[in-house]
């Protein structure tokens, strides 16, 4: 790439426009910029998406000296810096992975001010040695990223982020930033009295992700459900998360004897294999990665098209977090989740057996009743998941499983107190499994060894399936009309709520869902969803086209769709001669945006959002010849 042209104007719209390449600011970005290159404090809570970077990015190269930005992760830094390089920024980072002679080259960089933006670890700041190296220098700003790691609530907490709460100290009168797109209540609390941020404005800019479709299903077959999952999406970029390392390989191995080209990834693997697929999966398209939660905090793929949790996480703050990494660039995403009691279960044995503390237990027994809840729920998802970060959604979002495919729901207080007599009546020391059979009238061994086939309960539940007794208790207890002794193997007590409902003081309203739909209802799905994939196979054929790419759902014109295509295949051309994945030349976004603009002169391609002078200035005459190329062929 060609040498960038000099910057001359400071004002952060300016640089907004003619490094960044957009022409106005999102949301709070212009006041929270405006804030602190003024020399201001802020705490920044800013989705995933929206545009949270530019909050430091832009005030650093707005104020004097260099903005040192601490992130977690080495991918994360690399990544950004990477991208800040393509539109002309003064950017490095420095980790624990680069040669001595490197960190030498960058430290030199630093010492001759040379530098806008330096990306480091909490550790490498921390450091007595580069600490008095900074203090040599005029420092813009610090802005710790990922700011939820200071948190002992947090699922990603980091100990070496409370390091950073003598910045103030050290440094008095340098503007500080906290940003981070997922924080509750209690993480909130930390941000502000672990980081010494409690004089600092905080601006929330919300949590909601509208691009992303969230579906929640109980699990039944997931290797299955995924399958017909993927087929839908085909050349789609996304993430499977399993809670352990053994069935992540499982459902790679599932997915690669698919054809699939799909990555396992997770801490049992050494760490130069796991930096290998994880930079495979940074670099190309349409790859799958199963991985555990040691893969995530870090990913800035704009392009992940969707993120399945074939096994729920811990906590709302974490799918809210690991549902995040799709849809980056502010195209539509998916999120998938399935659940089952039996998921729960398992999660609440190893918290109780952890050697957490007791509060700490208690908050996350806590935390994972709130995402049963968010499981069984019938309300809008996304006006539940919001209300959990104290986001208030007016109305039910329309992009969501619960407001697309409204669930029937039905007085179940009759079938309520069926199932909990049946607890009752078999002393409170069983599972669901020998509830179900007691209310269906089975005359299982066990049901046998027990007695149970004298309580009163035995068989007066015969009307349903035992599939839809599963499927009340599983609510029952995500309502919290049912408590679980997860150490006694499963065993179901009855509570307080319990006792109201069986005395008919409070009434119970449950869903229908998979369980109640009938053999016709199943086969009615399964054929449209046949006539769906073949329609759209016939079409895919009639335009000679092996695969469909998301895409065709922007670009109605065959015209469009091929010069789309043609951009792609130029950008990872550039990408690969320069070493950077393909989404550090451009967004999928901003190719699109440049499809709708057909660009004919260098300032047109800088006008694009997302390009910018530097962008332009390198790339300008090879888009404009091959828009001419296109414009020639079709006339």
């Amino acid at each position: 790439m060609a040498d960038a042209p000099t910057r001359h104007s400071p004002s952060p719209l300016s640089i907004l426009k003619d490094v960044f390449g957009f022409p106005a600011f999102m949301g709070r970005q212009e006041e929270i910029i405006s804030h602190v290159a003024s020399g201001g404090d802020a705490v920044v809570y800013m989705p995933t998406g929206g545009g949270k970077s530019l909050c430091y990015q832009i005030p650093a190269l707005v104020r004097p000296g260099v903005g040192v930005v601490v992130s977690p992760l080495i991918a994360l830094m690399q990544d950004q810096v990477s991208g800040l390089k393509q539109l002309g920024v003064r950017a490095e980072t420095l980790n624990s992975s680069l040669p001595f002679p490197e960190i030498s080259r960058i430290e030199g960089l630093l010492l001759r001010k040379q530098l806008d933006l330096v990306y480091v670890s909490p550790e490498r700041l921390a450091q007595p040695g580069f600490l008095a190296t900074l203090t040599r220098l005029p420092i813009a700003l610090f802005a710790i990223d990922e700011a939820h790691c200071v948190s002992q609530w947090g699922h990603d907490f980091r100990p070496e982020y409370l390091d950073l709460a003598r910045l103030p100290d050290r440094f008095p009168g340098v503007p500080r930033l906290a940003l981070t797109a997922t924080a509750d209540g209690p993480t909130r609390r930390d941000i502000l009295e672990r980081l010494r941020f409690t004089e600092a404005k905080v601006f929330t800019a919300g949590f909601d992700r509208p691009n992303i479709r969230y579906m929640v299903e109980p699990k039944e077959d997931p290797h299955g459900r995924l399958a017909a999952f993927l087929a839908e999406r085909p050349g789609a970029c996304g993430i499977v998360y399993r809670m352990t390392r053994a069935k992540c390989e499982e459902t790679a191995a599932f997915l690669q004897a698919k054809g699939l080209p799909a990555l396992a990834y997770h801490a049992g693997l050494d760490g130069a294999e796991r930096s290998r697929r994880q930079e495979r999966f940074m670099a190309e398209e349409g790859t799958v990665m199963v991985a555990t939660i040691a893969f995530g905090m870090g990913v800035d793929k704009p392009d992940v098209r969707f993120v399945v949790h074939l096994d729920p996480p811990k906590s709302l703050e974490a799918y809210h977090q690991e549902t995040g990494r799709a849809g980056r660039d502010g195209l539509p995403a998916d999120a998938l989740l399935l659940h089952s009691l039996g998921d729960f279960a398992s999660m609440r044995v190893l918290l109780d057996r952890s050697n957490a503390p007791d509060q700490v237990k208690a908050l996350e027994q806590q935390k994972l009743s709130a995402l049963a809840g968010f499981c069984e729920t019938t309300r809008c998802r996304r006006q539940v998941l919001l209300g959990y970060f104290g986001q208030e959604l007016a109305e039910p979002c329309g992009n969501c499983d619960a407001c697309l495919f409204p669930a029937d729901t039905w007085d179940a207080t009759v079938e309520a107190q069926k199932a909990l007599s049946c607890v009752f009546r078999t002393g409170q020391a069983f599972g669901v499994g020998q509830q179900v059979a007691v209310l269906c009238g089975k005359q299982s061994e066990a049901v046998l060894k027990h007695g149970h086939e004298q309580v009163s309960t035995f068989g007066i539940g015969q009307e349903l399936t035992g599939r839809q007794w599963r499927s009340i208790f599983r609510q029952l207890a995500a309502a919290g009309y049912l408590d679980i002794d997860w150490l006694g193997h499963g065993a179901l007590k009855l509570n307080t709520r319990s006792w109201r409902v069986l005395k008919g003081q409070e009434p119970v309203s449950l869903r229908k869902d998979a369980a109640w739909a009938s053999e016709r209802d199943k086969e009615e799905k399964k054929r449209r969803r046949a006539e769906q994939r073949a329609a759209r196979k016939a079409e895919r054929a009639a335009r000679g086209e092996g695969k469909a790419h998301w895409t065709d759902a922007h670009l109605d014109d065959p015209a469009d769709r091929e010069l789309f295509a043609a951009l792609r295949a130029w950008r990872l051309a550039a990408a690969r001669s320069q070493g950077v994945p393909p989404y550090v030349v451009f967004h999928d976004k901003t190719l699109l945006a440049l499809v709708q603009a057909r660009p004919r002169t260098r300032e047109d391609v800088a006008a694009a959002p997302g390009v910018g002078q530097a962008r332009a200035f390198a790339y300008a005459d090879d888009l404009l010849a091959l828009f001419s190329a296109h414009a020639d062929k079709h006339g």
